[in-house]
């Protein structure tokens, strides 16, 4: 029997009352898997970077998780991003998952603020100069829908990994192959900083095959045929679990010790997935103090 790997967890931070309740109801549910970290993203072109902020706070103070507070390059001097750096020290964060972040809602494309950070590399290099922190990066198995080839996302990822970076979450796939080859190019590259896969576990196939568009992850059609004979016979809660579980499987057979779920704050199918892995669970007290 494979070991256990180790797990984290990605959350968003809640933009009204329903969706705060669904963030705690989400932590506590996850708590118990014993994370190595947590993220908090930030929204599209750092809408909810306050939001973020107060979230990473309370998850850190009230449930001791090691949170990986996200941080882009959207609409703000390097002044000011490292400002939110200090104040993420401040609150006890000591690692930041550093990403160019998508383009402001209703731009066209993602720009520069005229005196940001001209990418993720700089924004790594800055963060890393600092000593205080580990930093994450992303990585895509599939060509960014900003890339040229994955050919130039691998050489990029070196680049963030040669100026501070000490691991890298790559985007979700559908395929463990797909992330075998792209870790074989990584290796090939002289990469050898830890490339943790991204798990989004289906919990709803058309809601997933929308954001795999935007995100350029390419739909396997036995996939999508599968699911859609799932749905239509009612096993899809059923047929979601055992594809994600398999899907975790596979990597760990192929070596794969780390694996990063996208839980979109809905926890019941990811903590599923993470018990049928074998993940041990302990009792996590809040502290209200």
């Amino acid at each position: 029997m494979s070991k256990s790997p180790r797990i984290s967890f990605e959350f968003f931070p809640p933009q009204g009352l329903d969706a705060s309740f669904r963030l705690w109801e989400t932590v506590q549910a996850l708590a118990p898997m014993q994370p190595e970290f947590v993220s908090v993203t930030y929204g599209a072109g750092g809408t909810t970077r306050k939001l973020t902020h107060e979230a990473v706070g309370t998850i850190h103070r009230h449930y001791g998780l090691n949170v990986a507070a996200h941080l882009t390059c959207v609409d703000a001097s390097k002044a000011e991003t490292m400002e939110i750096v200090d104040a993420y020290y401040e609150a006890g964060v000591r690692e930041i998952v550093a990403l160019r972040g998508d383009a402001p809602k209703g731009a066209s494309h993602w720009e520069k603020h005229p005196e940001g950070f001209a990418s993720s590399v700089e924004l790594v290099g800055a963060i890393a100069k600092t000593g205080k922190f580990k930093v994450r990066v992303g990585a895509y198995p599939e060509r960014h829908p900003d890339s040229a080839s994955t050919a130039a996302d691998v050489e990029f990822l070196k680049r963030k990994i040669d100026a501070g970076a000490t691991s890298a979450i790559t985007q979700f796939f559908f395929e463990a192959d797909t992330f075998f080859r792209f870790r074989d190019a990584c290796v090939k590259a002289g990469i050898e900083a830890a490339i943790i896969p991204g798990i989004l576990p289906i919990t709803s196939w058309e809601g997933t095959k929308k954001f795999a568009a935007r995100c350029g992850t390419q739909v396997p059609a036995r996939l999508d045929e599968a699911f859609t004979r799932a749905l239509r016979d009612g096993r899809q809660e059923l047929f979601a679990l055992a594809q994600c579980t398999q899907l975790c499987d596979r990597l760990i057979e192929g070596g794969v010790e780390d694996l990063h779920f996208y839980t979109l704050n809905r926890p019941d199918l990811t903590r599923e997935v993470v018990r049928a892995l074998g993940v041990q669970t302990q009792p996590v007290l809040e502290n209200v103090a």
